[in-house]
């Protein structure tokens, strides 16, 4: 037993000392008056601003004064004029780079870039034998660095970077100013290079690509409450926004993590990309092949674009004029690398108009499609099948695809996700062998049903690594794209989910773990990796559990009801957030000067503000399931509700202030405002402020539960044991090529006892198979056969829970039991086995 004041004032004193704050700035924050501790606290961590600094570079680059490598500190970088334009932006940034980082703008040795066919220089090199070059000429996106040795008269010796094509020159280029500790998140999360007075390149070639998915990149979607407005009020001031300099923007950040497509901003708010001519022109420039989300086909915004009466974009009654439109846009955008979307559905995320049988929307998709291929015939190319083009059955489309809709062999077909990070289908051997390949539309945000989550970003690195590694390993390799809302900030996650685009082999080889470390100490402090790398796993457990923007246990409509758990067990999950906030303000201080602002944007703002989020529902909650029979322990969870709701205005605050106001409005608390209201959180009710202090009160501590949970460590079998996803430890991974099969020994004490599987709700590697697995509890077979489908009460259920939970139809007794699991199909993981008393 704890008294409630010690209780409070605990959590309290986590939250007053503001660590993570830029030091420069924090007399501006909105908190620092509220606790006199803070400035003694400050002072001293002034103190430690002397820290070494850290930065993460590639094995080989050499930072020691002696070393013997080619010189890079005042490098001179050397392309052609003959070259594409991306290579030369590409250049320049790298020469800003290298300034940036050694302080230097001459000395150095020469720096030679180019792509193959189009820089005589690098040509030369490679008809001399100087530069190997045999397994580059004709890969797709693929490059090599290289020290030459007197690649020409006069000069004793040259860094050179080759490209197959125009975008594996410029990775090359930014690969190198990666491996000197230039972040690509440099400019979007405020990533300082740390300065390095000597960089050397160590002697030999090294090789990059080609890429493991052909086309991989990002879609800025459902961008009204933060990317859009900052753009046009901040960054692109008198504008509507995302204009030419945000887009130039996001495609430098794209090539800088070897990414090549981009589906652009199209809600309403935001002008519609190729409705500018210029957007398209940039993009060329910078080698950034244009696509459209799956409810825009032939590159069409038509929430913004199409002008005439909604109801007219409809197939049946006005195909010449739907047509017409489409027509328009291969025209004018032909000439450009682009992927076509085909089929067609209603003017925003909605179904087909005209079509009210599955019948007739299987007709009119074969009609559109065939008539959207003479379009790209005509005006792209007369081999329409080497055009790039995708069809992405999402939502109602699926079940016409299901219907048999015929779709050309050489098209993509382009699986979604549930919208919650659950691949819901993969393809079929006989897709597979499609010379269009498949692809996967994921989510890491999300407007839409049963409830948005698109302020903080939550989904775990490692159901990103299970859902799309299993995606590569069933095929789907021609195209991902992930869905990033804003970009900030899911950083972190957008990272990865190209890095497994780019080299899936490699990253999964890492493993998640190891990958995190690697990228915290690449984007804040090497020197705290293993600390952060801890913090971000825990956050991802905790609110894996329930989602930020998912604090509500009733859907939008329906009658209001209160969370499964109860004050002491609430408690309990607050006392969990506040010791991840308690590290992060221990890390706070080892943290160098320059990287304060993106330990703040990276960790701090996200695990805070988690953590408030929390502690003002549970709080809120408290107040009001105590106020009739405890009255002062009532007001005093109310006081702490409004306090945390006050801390997220305040933290919100300080990142609005980050970087000299740079992002200035672009992070939104969930809900912004009122629009969408069936598909987002309700506003939180806080109690009514109370002049009344906290007084002491008992707060009981959770009751000791007599619930069973088997350790699933201690199986033994075939299961992958798969880290990040488990409320308590790692969960149990079924395997895509072959069955498996695990046995474990459990006691239970006297009684009778409900068995009850927890699973993660993924979707089995059949197209619209059940999750199948088979539990024996000393030899009696009980077969586990779970129905997955999307949009129903169970899955709404199952996506805000991120867990299925199901109950064998009999009672285990006391005694000892042989538990054994097994599952003939990938797809399943088993986050538990409970045994709860009856």
């Amino acid at each position: 037993m704890r008294s409630m004041t010690e209780g409070a004032e605990a959590r309290r004193s986590i939250i007053s000392c503001i660590a993570i704050l830029p030091l420069r700035r924090i007399r501006r924050h909105p908190l620092a008056g509220q606790d006199k501790g803070i400035a003694s606290f400050l002072l001293a961590l002034t103190l430690l601003l002397a820290t070494p600094t850290h930065a993460q570079l590639a094995d080989w680059i050499d930072t020691r004064p002696d070393a013997p490598g080619l010189n890079l500190a005042g490098a001179t970088v050397i392309t052609a004029a003959s070259d594409a334009d991306v290579v030369t932006l590409a250049a320049d940034h790298l020469r800003r780079d290298l300034a940036t980082v050694t302080g230097k703008t001459a000395g150095g040795d020469p720096i030679w870039a180019g792509t193959i066919g189009r820089n005589p220089a690098i040509d030369g090199l490679i008809a001399t034998g100087k530069l190997d070059a045999k397994r580059l000429a004709g890969a797709w996106e693929s490059f090599v660095i290289a020290t030459v040795e007197r690649p020409a008269p006069g000069v004793r010796r040259a860094l050179v970077i080759a490209g197959s094509d125009r975008r594996g020159t410029a990775y090359g280029i930014y690969e190198l100013s990666r491996a000197i500790g230039v972040s690509p998140w440099h400019w979007w999360a405020d990533v300082t290079p740390l300065r390095q007075a000597r960089l050397s390149v160590r002697p030999g070639t090294r090789r990059f690509g080609p890429p493991s998915v052909k086309y991989r990149g990002i879609f800025i979607n459902d961008e009204d409450w933060g990317l859009t407005p900052w753009s046009a009020t901040v960054f692109e001031p008198g504008t509507r926004g995302m204009g030419a300099k945000t887009y130039a923007k996001v495609f430098e950040l794209l090539l800088r993590l070897k990414a090549n497509t981009l589906w652009p901003a199209m809600h309403k708010i935001s002008p519609a990309f190729n409705a500018n001519p210029e957007n398209a022109k940039l993009a060329d420039r910078y080698g950034i092949v244009m696509g459209s989300s799956h409810a825009e086909p032939m590159l069409r915004n038509n929430v913004g674009e199409w002008t005439a009466d909604a109801h007219d974009y409809d197939y049946g009654k006005n195909p010449d004029g739907v047509r017409a439109y489409w027509d328009e846009r291969t025209r004018t955008n032909g000439k450009y690398d682009s992927i076509w979307t085909l089929g067609m559905r209603g003017i925003h995320d909605s179904g087909m108009q005209g079509a009210d049988d599955m019948a007739t929307r299987r007709k009119f998709l074969e009609s559109i499609i065939a008539d959207q291929r003479a379009m790209l015939a005509r005006h792209v190319s007369r081999q329409v099948e080497r055009v790039p083009q995708v069809f992405t059955p999402y939502k109602e489309v699926l079940d016409v695809y299901r219907a048999g809709l015929e779709i050309p062999d050489d098209v993509t077909l382009m699986w979604p996700d549930d919208n919650f990070g659950y691949i819901r289908r993969f393809p079929t051997p006989a897709e597979r062998k499609r010379p269009g390949g498949s692809g996967i539309y994921y989510h890491l945000s999300y407007l839409g049903a049963p409830l948005s989550y698109l302020w903080l970003s939550t989904t775990p690195t490692a159901l990103i690594a299970e859902e799309m590694g299993r995606a590569w390993d069933l095929g789907a390799r021609a195209m991902w794209i992930v869905n990033v809302g804003d970009i900030k900030p899911a950083e972190r996650e957008t990272d990865y989910f190209l890095s497994l685009a780019w080299d899936a082999p490699g990253t999964r080889a890492l493993g998640v773990e190891a990958w995190t470390r690697r990228w915290v100490a690449e984007n804040i402090d090497a020197a705290q990796a293993n600390e952060i790398a801890a913090v971000l796993a825990e956050h991802h457990r905790l609110n894996f559990i329930r989602r930020p923007e998912h604090l509500q246990w009733h859907l939008p409509g329906q009658k209001a009801r209160m969370s499964p758990y109860s004050v002491a067990e609430a408690d309990a999950r607050l006392v969990a957030f506040d010791r991840n906030v308690a590290s992060v303000r221990r890390i706070a201080g080892q943290i160098p000067e320059a990287r304060r602002d993106a330990f703040f944007e990276l960790l701090g703002y996200p695990v805070e503000a988690a953590a408030e989020a929390n502690r003002r529902f549970f709080a809120a909650e408290a107040h009001d399931r105590l106020r009739d029979a405890d009255l002062p322990r009532a007001l005093a969870r109310g006081t702490e509700a409004r306090a945390a709701d006050a801390r997220i205005a305040g933290l919100t605050g300080t990142y609005d202030a980050l970087a000299a106001g740079k992002w200035r409005g672009f992070i939104a608390v969930e809900p912004a405002d009122g629009q969408w209201k069936s598909y987002r959180l309700t506003p939180p009710v806080l109690p009514a402020p109370s002049s009344a202090g906290p007084p002491p009160a008992v707060l009981a501590e959770p009751a000791a539960s007599r619930d069973i949970t088997l350790d699933l460590r201690r199986f033994t079998g075939s299961w992958r044991s798969v880290a990040g996803l488990g409320r308590n430890g790692p969960v149990l991974g079924s395997r895509t090529d072959r069955a498996v099969a695990g046995t474990a020994a459990l006691s239970l004490p006297t009684g009778r006892w409900r068995a009850i599987v927890d699973l993660i709700p993924t979707y089995a590697d059949g197209d619209g198979a059940p999750l199948q697995l088979v539990l024996r509890i000393d030899g009696k077979v009980y077969p586990l056969n779970i129905t997955r489908e999307t949009g129903n009460p169970a899955w709404a259920q199952a996506v805000l829970d991120n867990r299925i939970s199901v109950e064998l139809p009999e009672a285990v007794t006391a005694g000892t039991h042989r538990i054994e699991l097994g599952a003939e199909t990938g797809g399943i993981l088993v986050e538990a086995i409970r045994f709860v008393p009856y």
